[in-house]
């Protein structure tokens, strides 16, 4: 066995990275927009204002996806676009952005993947609390519904949030990303509550237009991999991938035995239990305590509405083995020297074996890698080529592991590479370039790199040569 004939091969990307045309034809701004502003809140001051120019130049990226031969595109919908002020009066422009955009990709015979929030919330609705106001789940899953009734007789797969870890953690924990709040745990506990009955409020909202939509969402984290195959080994690795922190073994010296962010609203359990098991995990509970928001037996019901999938966004994680010092895991600490992507994450592509087959066997859903790829310092060459043979080699040893997934029966739905073209990364501005189309900000030229020649040569062959 290997990928299944209707694997979706394809690309990521999210609105305010690279659509540009943060003034025009009605959209509102968000809090990015406001962040950006913010002296020293970017590196170099740069912002999403223009970033790729997608919103202009949305029928020529289609065409470069066709020319990879990409089966499926996973974008992100601008809540502020649709509804400037968050709630309140819709911007038919910006829906007809969308429907466009739909229409371009199905023209082409890419099958769309919507995301309806990727971390822009618009800033009228940041000035109401954010999500630290509990009516926050009711403006998404009416935000929801407007954007279901217009696309949803076209898009049927849908993400409904992206990376809580990031837009609820750096945001308002660390402040790192907008709207760069450092805040106490027990408000960014009861913010990613409310982020998780936003998500139920849009599985519902979904359902209620189009009973038959495909939706899942798109957490991400640091997937654990053990050390060896011994049955020890790899029960480590799955505790410690599933673990919040607050409740990490010590060993006899004091020091942590495991090697997670010090932040702990940086895990998965935290978000994906209460969507796929219906309960936040007795682990966390434990471990924030009185941190932890009160809640209802109906907030549980409502967050662990029947999805259909479960995506991950991976990039990186650390290796374990099962502890000789009585605790669940031990950290393996990476090799002096190991290989590290320009953003200086390591290179970990055993986890696309061992994160979809972890999410598995806790969840039984079926798994779509929502996001996987590199950052690497390429540049056009002098003749013209963009050769990125980091990113290359990095693809290929990733999906080798996924293959692996794939050809012991794990249920792999698909495999969206980050990111399609090279574009505003966050605080990081345009320092990082993700992409397999490079793109040129001064001139919006793109250009194919040979990451993204051979990316097509796996699609067409379904991966065979991996």
């Amino acid at each position: 066995m290997s990928f299944k004939n209707n694997f979706a091969w394809g690309a990521a990307t999210a609105a305010y990275q690279i659509e540009g045309a943060t003034e025009l034809d009605g959209r509102g701004p968000s809090i990015w927009d406001t962040y950006c502003d913010q002296p020293g809140g970017t590196r170099d001051g740069f912002s999403g204002s223009v970033a790729c120019d997608h919103y202009h130049r949305y029928a020529e990226d289609v065409g470069m996806m066709q020319d990879i031969g990409l089966k499926a595109y996973r974008f992100s919908i601008s809540w502020s676009r649709v509804i400037p002020n968050g709630t309140g009066a819709i911007n038919a422009k910006g829906l007809d952005f969308y429907d466009r955009l739909v229409d371009e990709l199905l023209s082409k015979n890419i099958c769309p993947y919507a995301t309806l929030f990727h971390w822009d919330l618009p800033q009228a609705l940041h000035l109401r609390g954010g999500w630290l106001n509990r009516d926050s789940a009711d403006w998404f899953g009416e935000y929801t519904r407007i954007v279901a009734e217009k696309l949803s007789d076209r898009v049927k797969h849908w993400f409904t949030l992206n990376e809580p870890q990031c837009f609820i953690g750096h945001g308002l924990l660390t402040g790192i990303k907008a709207p760069g709040l450092k805040m106490g745990l027990d408000d960014v506990l009861l913010a990613t509550h409310h982020s998780l009955l936003a998500h139920g409020s849009a599985v519902q909202a979904l359902r209620s237009v189009d009973p038959d939509s495909k939706i899942g969402a798109a957490p991400t984290g640091s997937v654990a991999f053990p050390n060896s195959e011994s049955k020890a080994d790899i029960q480590a690795a799955f505790d410690a991938t599933f673990s919040v922190p607050g409740e990490a073994e010590l060993n006899p010296e004091g020091s942590n035995s495991w090697m997670v962010s010090p932040e702990p609203s940086w895990n998965i359990a935290w978000y994906t239990d209460p969507i796929f098991l219906g309960h936040y995990p007795e682990e966390g509970l434990r471990a924030f305590g009185k941190n932890v928001p009160a809640f209802t037996d109906a907030d549980m019901d409502l967050i662990s509405q029947p999805i259909d999938f479960c995506g991950m966004n991976l990039y990186n994680g650390w290796k374990v083995e099962a502890s000789k010092r009585g605790n669940r895991w031990e950290e393996v600490p990476m090799p002096q020297g190991a290989p590290l992507t320009a953003f200086k994450w390591p290179v970990t592509p055993e986890i696309l074996y061992w994160g979809p087959r972890f999410f598995h066997e806790r969840y039984g859903k079926p798994i779509y890698i929502t996001e996987n790829g590199m950052s690497a310092n390429d540049w056009i060459e002098s003749d013209g080529e963009v050769r990125d043979f980091q990113r290359l080699d990095f693809v290929k040893r990733y999906l080798h592991h996924y293959k692996r997934a794939a050809s012991e029966g794990i249920p792999v739905d698909g495999y969206f590479l980050w990111s399609l073209l090279d574009n505003f990364e966050w605080a990081e501005g345009y320092r990082e370039r993700f992409g397999i189309i490079h793109v040129d900000y001064a001139t919006q030229k793109r250009t194919l790199k040979d990451s993204a020649k051979w990316y097509s040569g796996v699609i067409a062959s379904n991966g065979a040569d991996l």
